[in-house]
């Protein structure tokens, strides 16, 4: 007992140490917000966040694993934040949704995370002002890019400023936890396909229901005995649902990338990408004369999706990610050169490449 009250003493101190030196660095970064104020800067910048954990990563050894040490640091950055100015976060709700994890995941639980009802009512309210970003998903690896999502960037003023990837696991739930007592299943356009195979093997007579969100169908099940819903574990604690079975997802590297939207441009921080939207003439070869100068530079472009242009039939922009900030080479360069050769061009943003 003695060797034992003897480490347990130990914690206390180290306890009480690293109360003390968390808020010496939420005094500094208090005093780094009053600075950014008078500057007009933003208070969140995801370059300098993606610095300290690069920082922190390359310093870790151990034994705790860096990915707990994120998850430490996450909150203490988020809690600063809040000290400096409560950040004020729009996600597609409603609570329980994949997007509400992404926004937790990025901004930890010190921000103030709104739920908002629609991809457009995010947008909105980030450019005007009522919030300070918004978080949306952009595509998924087995369904592909959400459509809307890229449409509203037509007419918007607003930059892409970071991105999140959440890994995506579907897990059947109800308010009995029982299979026997389900007679109807909801979810998400999206999600329902993804559980296609568990679905036909173990509840191939049940008859499936698409709603608006993975959180709304959890939603609907906690007020009806005989709904089910297929949805995210953080919707089973919000709605106070039991777990039928989990991860019934057909594919297990099913990852969602989500964007984050706001105001401002990152600084490059090395390892960065860059998201524009283009359009060109309607005549053989343009779109490959307008794209050959990526090759030629040796920028790897990581996405290309066409979308109708809303403004006369059979017309397309293009959305493009690639490789590298716009202010830094080759890039700067490519992008000066690529504006000439296209109709119309703007780039939706360059911003630190979120891990997956």
């Amino acid at each position: 007992m003695d060797e034992l009250d003897k480490h347990r003493q130990e914690i206390d101190r180290l306890d009480a140490e690293i109360l003390r030196l968390l808020n010496a660095r939420a005094k500094e970064a208090m005093k780094i917000g009053e600075i950014k104020k008078e500057l007009g800067k933003p208070l969140y910048v995801p370059s300098r966040e993606k610095q300290i954990y690069e920082r922190l990563s390359k310093i870790n050894d151990g034994p705790l694993p860096f990915e707990a040490v994120r998850r430490v640091y996450r909150e203490i950055i988020s809690a600063s934040l809040s000290l400096e100015k409560l950040q004020r976060i729009g996600y597609l709700g409603p609570e329980g949704t994949f997007t509400n994890l992404a926004a937790i995941k990025q901004f930890g639980l010190s921000a103030e995370l709104i739920p908002m009802r629609s991809i457009p009512d995010v947008f909105d309210a980030v450019e005007r002002g009522r919030l300070d970003y918004g978080i949306i998903p952009v595509e998924n690896s087995l369904e592909g890019v959400v459509n809307h999502t890229l449409d509203m960037f037509a007419g918007s003023s607003i930059k892409i400023c970071g991105e999140v990837y959440l890994e995506i696991s579907q897990n059947l739930m109800n308010q009995s936890g029982r299979l026997e007592d389900v007679q109807r299943i909801y979810s998400h356009p999206h999600a329902i396909p993804q559980c296609r195979k568990w679905l036909s093997e173990h509840a191939a007579d049940i008859p499936l229901y698409d709603v608006e969100s993975t959180a709304k169908a959890a939603e609907i099940a906690s007020k009806d005995a005989g709904a089910a819903a297929i949805a995210s574990e953080m919707a089973e604690i919000c709605y106070n649902l039991k777990i039928i079975e989990r991860s019934i997802e057909d594919m297990p590297n099913n990852y969602t990338r989500f964007i984050i939207i706001g105001g401002f441009e990152p600084l490059p921080t090395g390892n960065d990408k860059t998201s524009m939207v283009f359009s060109i003439t309607h005549k053989s070869g343009s779109l490959y004369k307008a794209l050959e100068v990526f090759a030629s530079k040796g920028i790897n472009m990581t996405k290309i999706e066409s979308r109708p242009s809303k403004k006369q039939a059979w017309e397309y922009v293009f959305y493009v990610d690639t490789d590298g900030h716009r202010d830094k080479e080759p890039l700067k360069a490519v992008i000066d050169e690529f504006a000439g050769n296209v109709t119309h061009f703007k780039v939706l943003g360059s911003y630190p490449k979120g891990e997956k």
